[in-house]
């Protein structure tokens, strides 16, 4: 009986609280409302997880090993036919690169940076040259 009504009371809390937020948010104006600043959103990787220095990198690859799908096709290596083990070169300039195990590199525009840091994990090395990344990957 008392379980049921402790429930119950956590339920309404949880509500009320909810509620509360939402007339919060109401109170604030709409995003893009001119005179408004736009509102600071935290970086969502802890620092633990981000790479020492970004500026002083060429770039982040990483390995993906299942076929590469864009717009419902299944991205191929144009020299040798490859469809899957890429590696993913993001550079500097926000240019993605795909590398077959063959070694054919080529430039991939359905790709972006954005693309690349939601699906890669987190950077466990930082290397001095792209050859020694290429053997830390395997290829």
């Amino acid at each position: 009986m008392f379980g049921r009504r402790r429930a119950r009371r956590e339920f309404l809390d949880a509500q009320q609280a909810g509620n509360a937020m939402l007339r919060t948010l109401d109170a604030l104006p709409a995003p893009g409302t001119p005179g408004t600043p736009a509102p600071e959103v935290p970086d969502f990787l802890p620092a633990d997880l981000r790479a020492p220095n970004r500026q002083d990198m060429a770039g982040l690859m990483m390995p993906y090993n299942q076929p590469l799908v864009l717009n419902g096709e299944i991205r191929s290596c144009p020299a040798c036919g490859a469809y899957r083990d890429w590696i993913i070169f993001a550079m500097r300039d926000d240019s993605v690169w795909l590398r077959c195990r063959a070694g054919h590199e080529t430039p991939e525009d359905g790709l972006d940076a954005a693309w690349v840091n939601r699906n890669s994990g987190p950077v466990d090395k930082v290397h001095s040259n792209l050859d020694e990344g290429l053997r830390h990957l395997g290829h």
